[in-house]
């Protein structure tokens, strides 16, 4: 199917250091600033990056199932997710320092659509990635009390 299978990577800047950073993209740490994020785990969990660790989430009217597939502490995680009737993939963050004190994040989403009715929305999400991944910069400035770092006066 053309167009059903979308490669998205992306990145933004953190004012944090990679470990308090790799933090903010974890199940709960998410909680902290996207809005409505409310992951829930079918079994308790001390540590909810674990590779095998399954919650889900209902965002956007929709509901997905992740699982966390792999982990290198404070610097990649990777999510498999399955939104049913729609889309499933990899979602993967990896944290890096900047050389400055802070971070720079790498999103990739690797997305299917699963049924034809899920082409469109994920052809939307794709074409409006780079504005997805602005707003988290603003909504984790928000959250530290900071202007995003690529505001600054030039």
């Amino acid at each position: 199917m053309s167009g059903a299978q979308h490669t998205l990577v992306g990145q933004l800047p953190v004012a944090l250091p990679p470990d308090e950073t790799f933090g903010l993209f974890t199940p709960r740490g998410e909680e902290r600033w996207v809005a409505g994020w409310r992951p829930r785990f079918p079994v308790g969990t001390g540590d909810d990056s674990a590779p095998g660790t399954a919650f889900e989430t209902d965002s956007h009217g929709e509901r997905t199932i992740w699982v966390v597939v792999g982990r290198e502490p404070g610097r990649r995680v990777s999510y498999a997710r399955v939104t049913p009737g729609s889309r499933a993939g990899i979602v993967t963050v990896e944290v890096s320092g900047d050389g400055q004190g802070g971070s720079t994040v790498r999103v990739t989403y690797e997305l299917t659509a699963l049924t034809p009715e899920g082409e469109g929305p994920l052809r939307e999400f794709a074409v409006g990635y780079p504005d997805f991944l602005r707003s988290w910069e603003a909504e984790i400035s928000r959250h530290l009390g900071s202007r995003p770092p690529n505001a600054a006066a030039r």
